[in-house]
């Protein structure tokens, strides 16, 4: 019995410092969140020159000031605008997507290979790279300072990254399944909408988790084509929110950044048990 105690000890004391780690990094990756919760409640004056966490004194008229928006824009309007242009890319993102992967992970064709790994190709493209090709596209076709230069591309299946994800999650699916619909007279697209697609959801979900935070956080796109403030989203209204005001007004600010987390935040809590099995992108399980 000793010598089995002292065996143990060492698994014991090992766990013990794992979860400590695991508590550490959590703590370091909290800490940015729980400064911006604080910083959001502190005076102007203090946020420069204090470097405590917790505000000395609670100012909570930063969140009213927050909530009358910017630039004459209510920040129910730059919600909205944000909701729409999230929502959309979302939805193209899901449609192409989806159609594309069914296509090179299902479909046989000529230069498929080759297509497959030019796509593959895409994702090393810097984003930078395109983006004068496009907004030069866009500006000729008179749609700068709309919402479709930030949404029209999703439906174009232009994310090579969410493109190869749900394709390695459908060659994952046994082909015994379509082989059955294919039996009882389902072509290739009834097969697609009847049997691949609702067993590929988790994968669909990820694309629409990630796409969500990805335009929702877009800062610089939606500079480079919105300037009409009222077509601003709430990204945007931050920038603008520090330079429609004389002084310094870093509260409001960061009151305005906790507002703009909210939806990333209930988003991602209403899918996240699909995110693991999403990106691990292993098929069905027997």
């Amino acid at each position: 019995m000793t010598t089995t105690a002292l065996a143990r000890k060492p698994v014991r004391w090992g766990r013990l410092a794992l979860h400590l780690g695991c508590l550490a990094a959590l703590l370091v990756m909290l800490y940015p969140l729980a400064w911006l919760l604080a910083t959001s409640l502190k005076p102007a004056d203090e946020v420069i020159a204090s470097l405590d966490l917790l505000p000395r004194h609670l100012e909570w008229s930063n969140y009213s000031t927050a909530l009358d928006g910017v630039n004459d824009v209510s920040i129910w309007r730059l919600l909205a605008n944000s909701l729409l242009i999230a929502g959309g890319a979302v939805l193209g993102n899901v449609i192409s997507c989806s159609l594309a992967a069914y296509a090179f992970a299902r479909l046989r064709f000529r230069f498929r290979g080759p297509l497959f790994a030019f796509m593959i190709a895409t994702i090393m493209l810097p984003h930078h790279a395109v983006l004068i090709p496009q907004y030069i596209i866009f500006n000729q076709l008179g749609l700068v300072n709309t919402y479709w230069p930030l949404i029209l591309p999703k439906f174009l299946a232009t994310e090579a990254f969410f493109v190869f994800l749900v394709v390695q999650f459908m060659r994952g699916l046994p082909r015994e399944l379509e082989e059955a619909a294919r039996i009882d007279g389902c072509g290739p697209f009834r097969s697609f909408f009847l049997v691949v697609l609702p067993l590929t959801r988790p994968a669909l979900i990820t694309t629409a988790i990630f796409t969500f935070i990805w335009t929702w956080n877009d800062f610089f796109t939606q500079l480079i084509y919105l300037f009409d403030p009222e077509k601003f989203t709430l990204t945007l209204a931050l920038r603008s929110f520090v330079d429609a005001s004389s002084t310094s007004a870093f509260g409001p600010m960061f009151a305005m950044s906790v507002i703009a987390l909210l939806p990333i935040v209930l988003f991602f809590l209403a899918f996240q048990r699909f995110l693991v099995e999403g990106m691990a992108s292993s098929g069905l399980k027997g």
